[in-house]
């Protein structure tokens, strides 16, 4: 979509582009927490569903987190200008202990959580966000900070399943994505709407907040949000045509592909060593990546984990040594028959660790324990 100036509101026409590929859905949850993006996010997409004839049920949620004492009436807000413009509004609040560490992933994923559970009950199998250019833009950043790979620095696409989602049947979806934050603030402005201010949005405490300083500088530098966007579609077209190469070596090689999320299917996997060292290095390491995201239980594969045992691999490859090495809950293995001057990789799931006894027990508590008599 060709973006206009920045102070320009956004037109009806460019409405229903952000809109495109919902037309067909019964119900959409627009997850709003009342600051100028989402709160645009919910005005555009009450025009929207307007302007059709067979109109969408839109449920605009709000996470109340309860970390500042302005949520409950910015809340309230959301509750009232969704009323004017004809959407559904729930509040919905996230109770419990709040972590003094990392509390903004806990926060993060705890509204996706809360917002998953309330599209089912909502009956939407889309739950649309207010990310924008600027979003995207520092998104990158913070990802070429941490040493991101090429799938990282692909920053946010449209659409992604929901993070957290438990499996829920809903894919998250940003339309606004593509639009600066100055031209959201511009069509509120036009249409005499007003938006809370999240003081937290500019506290240095939080990284994300300190890039967003450095952006002006950076734009003046010629690396504007833009920019940055742009590098991440590019890197997102070169990620998704490395996938299709992996794809055609997992059936090169004879792999199944995985139909079942990795949890019930194979616990074992074998290659031929010769075709694995002959792949190109990205492939191979993501071929890898794979097999032990689906064997292992313990979680994602930690990129730079995944670059050394790799690494490793191909260096007992090159030397014909036997090679043995655990990540993620798998164990990759390699051994060589010298005989047939051929090799064999193996990635098979990890035996479960052993329990270790309860340290804090006395010795004679153990004692005793041992001593009781079974009932």
């Amino acid at each position: 979509m060709r973006i206009a100036d920045p102070a320009t509101p956004v037109s009806l026409a460019e409405v229903r582009q952000l809109f495109f590929d919902l037309d067909d859905a019964p119900a959409l949850l627009l997850a709003v927490s009342g600051g100028p993006d989402s709160t645009a996010l919910m005005v555009l997409a009450a025009r929207w569903a307007k302007s059709l004839r067979r109109k969408p049920k839109l449920v605009a949620v709000t996470v109340d987190h309860g970390l500042r004492p302005e949520s409950k009436a910015e809340a309230q807000a959301v509750a009232l200008l969704a009323r004017r413009l004809g959407v559904t509004h729930r509040t919905l609040r996230w109770t419990g202990a709040k972590p003094k560490a990392g509390l903004p992933r806990a926060a993060r994923d705890a509204r996706y959580r809360l917002l998953a559970q309330a599209a089912v009950k909502a009956g939407a199998r889309h739950i649309l966000t207010a990310h924008t250019l600027d979003d995207q833009a520092e998104t990158v950043m913070i990802r070429m900070m941490r040493g991101s790979g090429i799938t990282g620095l692909a920053a946010m696409g449209r659409t992604s399943p929901v993070p957290g989602g438990g499996g829920v049947d809903c894919r998250l979806v940003r339309p606004l994505l593509d639009l600066p934050k100055l031209r959201l603030i511009a069509t509120l402005t036009a249409a005499d709407i007003g938006y809370a201010d999240d003081p937290t949005n500019r506290d240095a405490t939080f990284t994300r907040a300190r890039l967003r300083q450095l952006m002006p500088v950076l734009a003046g530098e010629g690396l504007g949000a833009g920019r940055l966007a742009l590098l991440a579609r590019r890197l997102r077209r070169a990620d998704r045509a490395i996938e299709a190469a992996v794809d055609r070596a997992m059936a090169g090689l004879g792999l199944p592909e995985d139909e079942t999320g990795g949890r019930r299917g194979p616990v074992r996997f074998a290659l031929d060593a010769g075709a694995f060292i002959a792949l190109p290095a990205e492939v191979g390491l993501r071929l890898v990546g794979r097999l032990v995201a689906r064997v292992g239980l313990e979680g994602p594969v930690e990129l730079a984990k995944l670059e050394a045992m790799v690494a490793a691999l191909d260096a007992a490859q090159n030397t014909g040594s036997r090679f043995r090495r655990s990540l993620a809950g798998a164990i990759v293995t390699f051994v060589m028959d010298r005989k047939r001057q051929n090799g064999q990789i193996t990635v098979e799931r990890a035996p479960p660790r052993r329990q270790t006894g309860i340290k804090s027990l006395t010795k004679g508590r153990v004692g005793a324990a041992r001593g009781r008599k079974k009932r």
